[in-house]
C-alpha cells in the first residue's frame, strides 16, 4: 500500500470544487482512495462561524461556569453554545464536552474547531459528510476518474490512550467496514464478532501523511490496497441500545468537590 500527499492544494473558500482542486495535482488512479480532512470539506461547504452568531442561553453559560471553575481557565459560553448547536446529545459537560453530533459520531466539542480558520472563529464538521464524500467522488467522475473512493476524515482522542489519531466521519464508493465474521482463522477456528473499520485504519494511515497543525497537507491517495474478498458493512456509529459506554456515560456525572 502507498499514501502520497496531494501537495499543493491553495487556502480552501465557500464553493470551492475539491474534486477539481484534487484532480489538477494527483494522477488518480481506479481503485485509488482518496482521504480529504474535514477541515477543507467544511471550508467548500461554508461550514465556517464566529462566537457572535451565539446568543448564550442559561445551559451554555453553566457549562462555561462549571468547566471554567473546574479547570481555572475562562470558557467562552458562546463556544459552549455552538458545541450545543452541533449536537444531539451531551454526554459529558464537565470537565470538557464531549458531544454527539447530528450524523452520530462522537467527538470532543462536537467536532467544532478554532484552528486553520482565518477568517472566522469557529469550524464546523460537515453537516453530512457522507454525502460530501459521494459529491466529491462524483465530482471526480466528471473529471474523467472513476472507481475511486473518498473518506471524509477527522482527527479525534481516544478513550483510554493519550493523543490523536485520525479517524473517518463520512464516506463513499467502499464499504465502511470488512466483516471477518465466518471465516476462519489459521487453525480452522470461526471468527465470530472480527469486523475490521476499514476507513477508520485509512483515515489513520492517511494522518502520519496529512500531519497536524501549520504543515497540514489535507488530502492523500491510498494507492495498492484492496478490500478483498469479504462482506462488507455501512455500519460505523454503534446504535444506543448496543454501546455500552454511552449508556454508563448517560449515568454519570463530574464530581469536583
Amino acid at each position: 500500500m502507498k499514501l502520497n500527499g496531494v501537495a499543493d492544494l491553495p487556502e480552501i473558500r465557500p464553493g470551492d470544487d475539491i474534486a477539481a482542486l484534487v484532480a489538477e495535482r494527483a494522477a488518480l488512479e481506479p481503485g485509488d482512495v482518496l482521504t480529504v480532512a474535514s477541515t477543507i470539506v467544511s471550508k467548500a461547504e461554508g461550514r465556517t462561524a464566529d462566537l457572535a452568531d451565539y446568543p448564550v442561553s442559561g445551559r451554555a453559560q453553566e457549562i462555561a461556569d462549571r468547566i471554567e471553575a473546574v479547570a481555572g481557565e475562562e470558557k467562552d459560553p458562546r463556544f459552549a453554545q455552538a458545541v450545543l448547536e452541533e449536537s444531539t446529545e451531551l454526554l459529558i459537560d464537565c470537565p470538557f464536552l464531549l458531544a454527539e453530533t447530528r450524523f452520530g459520531h462522537i467527538a470532543p466539542n462536537a467536532g467544532v474547531d478554532r484552528s486553520n480558520v482565518p477568517d472566522h472563529d469557529l469550524l464546523l464538521l460537515p453537516k453530512r459528510p457522507s454525502e460530501s464524500a459521494k459529491r466529491i467522488r462524483a465530482g471526480l467522475a466528471q473529471q474523467g476518474i472513476e472507481d475511486v473512493a473518498v473518506i471524509v476524515t477527522d482527527t479525534c482522542g481516544r478513550s483510554f490512550r493519550h493523543g490523536q489519531r485520525g479517524v473517518a466521519i463520512g464516506w463513499a464508493g467502499m464499504p465502511a467496514s470488512r466483516d471477518w465474521r465466518g471465516e476462519h482463522d489459521r487453525d480452522g477456528h470461526e471468527l465470530g464478532v472480527t469486523v475490521q473499520s476499514v476507513v477508520d485504519e485509512l483515515a489513520a494511515a492517511a494522518n502520519l501523511v496529512t500531519g497536524e497543525g501549520a504543515g497540514g497537507t489535507p488530502a492523500v491517495v491510498v494507492r495498492d490496497w484492496e478490500f478483498g474478498d469479504h462482506a462488507g458493512s455501512n455500519e460505523l456509529f454503534r446504535a444506543v441500545e448496543d454501546d455500552f459506554v454511552r449508556q454508563a456515560l448517560r449515568e454519570w456525572s463530574f464530581d469536583d468537590t
